[in-house]
């Protein structure tokens, strides 16, 4: 191949960006599958008159398949390349939310939803993509992560506030119905756009090694007690993240406001999650992603305590907003962290065991904050257990911050 050919289609080409642009649309529609639950919970809980942790168990089947699945399916696109996950989520996504419309029972929902929209769908559009285009940018990596993960939350912004127009006017099964055939439509002709394979010189093989650590023990610590360290981290800030993503809608109602009022809140708050997390990823690129992560974190524990004094409509609206802002550069924190410190070649698959973990806090988080709403009859203790995880989320980075001055200091050249 020319070298034309290589700057055309090479890494950071403008065919990279086209492939990021198709990424990021590709996630934006597989979120639905994660923030439709979510509207639909009060919905959901009158249909098959349920407890309020009974009709969250949907929301954290959801998540346990998306993380479940993003493994699986970052392995596969390891292997095969990114096209095949995202073929098999086009067609997941498309059945799980028409099957889901046509429930007859909550088992079969919450089927629906964690085995065919979770672990296929929505999970074939994010841990297989994030890793995707980390490998076809280098200088600009942390912007171009931070750009396609947004998708996650450009759904969350777009998709309540469709959700809620149709579930008011068609009701939830046509809703659900109308979504699963959209998806599969939008998404088959999205995939011809990522048919195209990294160029073999800058392959995950090719690639140059993590710019910070030793492959064999990053941070002094061997692969596995990091990845473990980063999976705490992840389940930690996710069930702190949870509590109001998933229960906004709830609690808006719990406070006496129209349910439409907690959707807009929602899309609020992830609409200023898309600001954040452009914001972070530049930082990202300056900081590295620890440091990231400890500012995120901490920004987050300060956003959630601000849900505790207030219950005005307007306030509720600005702290939603604030809470964007501060938590949406933590998940593409720990992609770029996995590329700091870990071989190139198992991108895709630690990537995705990582995101897995922070999926498996927003499912655990979603459903406890049911519990604890069953138990107290408020969110109030809700949100102290979900600072308390955050707690422990600042904790695990600024341990690993610590390491990684250590590991600096020691390889740093002695003076002559």
């Amino acid at each position: 191949m020319s070298s034309t050919a290589h700057d055309r289609y090479g890494v950071e080409s403008s065919y990279a960006w086209t492939r990021l642009a198709a990424a990021l649309a590709l996630m934006t529609i597989g979120g639905a599958g994660m923030y439709g639950v979510t509207v639909a919970l009060p919905l959901v809980q009158a249909e098959f008159g349920v407890a309020r942790s009974a009709a969250s168990l949907p929301y954290t089947l959801t998540m346990i398949g998306f993380g479940i699945g993003g493994v699986v399916l970052g392995r596969v696109g390891d292997r095969f390349g990114v096209i095949v996950p995202v073929l098999i989520g086009a067609v997941g996504l498309g059945a799980g939310f028409i099957a889901a419309g046509t429930a007859r029972s909550l088992l079969e929902f919450s089927l629906a939803q964690g085995l065919l929209i979770g672990a296929l769908g929505t999970a074939a559009t994010f841990a297989p993509l994030v890793a995707d285009i980390s490998h076809w940018f280098a200088r600009r990596r942390g912007i171009a992560v931070a750009i396609v993960i947004s998708g996650n939350y450009l759904a969350g912004t777009i998709w309540p506030l469709v959700m809620q127009h149709f579930f008011d006017s068609a009701g939830w099964r046509s809703t659900y119905i109308g979504i699963g055939i959209f998806g599969l439509l939008a998404m088959l002709p999205l995939t011809l756009l990522l048919r195209r394979q990294l160029p073999a010189h800058a392959s995950p093989a090719a690639a140059p090694g993590p710019s910070h650590a030793d492959v064999q023990r990053p941070l002094g610590l061997s692969p596995g007690a990091l990845q473990s360290l980063l999976c705490v981290a992840g389940v930690g800030c996710c069930v702190a993240m949870s509590m109001p993503q998933v229960h906004i809608v709830a609690y808006c109602g719990d406070l006496g406001y129209p349910a439409a009022r907690g959707a807009e809140m929602l899309s609020l708050m992830l609409g200023c999650g898309i600001i954040s997390r452009l914001t972070f990823g530049l930082i990202s690129d300056r900081i590295g992603g620890l440091r990231t992560l400890l500012l995120g974190t901490t920004l987050q524990a300060i956003a959630l305590l601000m849900f505790l004094p207030f219950s005005k409509l307007a306030i509720l609206y600005g702290v939603s907003a604030l809470f964007g802002l501060f938590q949406g550069g933590i998940v593409p924190a720990y992609a770029i962290i996995v590329r700091e410190y870990f071989s190139p070649r198992e991108a895709g698959q630690r990537v995705g065991t990582v995101l897995m973990a922070t999926l498996f806090g927003m499912a655990f988080g979603g459903w406890i904050s049911g519990v604890i709403f069953d138990l107290t009859g408020s969110y109030h203790a809700a949100f102290l257990h979900g600072i308390g995880w955050n707690l422990l989320t600042t904790a695990i980075a600024a341990f690993l911050l610590l390491r990684d001055r250590r590991e600096r200091r020691g390889l740093s050249p002695v003076p002559g």
